[in-house]
């Protein structure tokens, strides 16, 4: 079965600088894959790309969080938590 175009990725050419350990590196990889340098170095980005949309998800998540019990006393919150330490000897 043949691939159109529209079946395929967008890709566009650039023109990076990488460090040269870096490259290096990916010039490895790509050896001991049997995958051209770009296939390396698109997947690292994606990777990277990946770990940095999950944390900005869970800076907003925790920001969210924080904004939802701001003005609850640490009683309140530890109420809220499902922890209610009694004091010691009673």
């Amino acid at each position: 079965m043949r691939k159109t175009r529209q079946d395929r990725p967008l890709k566009r050419r650039t023109t990076l600088t990488l460090p040269a350990d870096s490259l290096t590196q990916a010039k490895r990889i790509a050896r001991s894959r049997g995958v051209n340098l770009s296939a390396v170095v698109s997947e690292a980005l994606a990777e990277g790309l990946r770990r940095e949309a999950a944390l900005e998800r869970s800076e907003e998540v925790l920001s969210a969080y924080q904004r939802a019990f701001t003005g609850f006393s640490e009683a309140e919150l530890a109420i809220l938590d499902g922890v209610m330490l009694e004091p010691a000897g009673r």
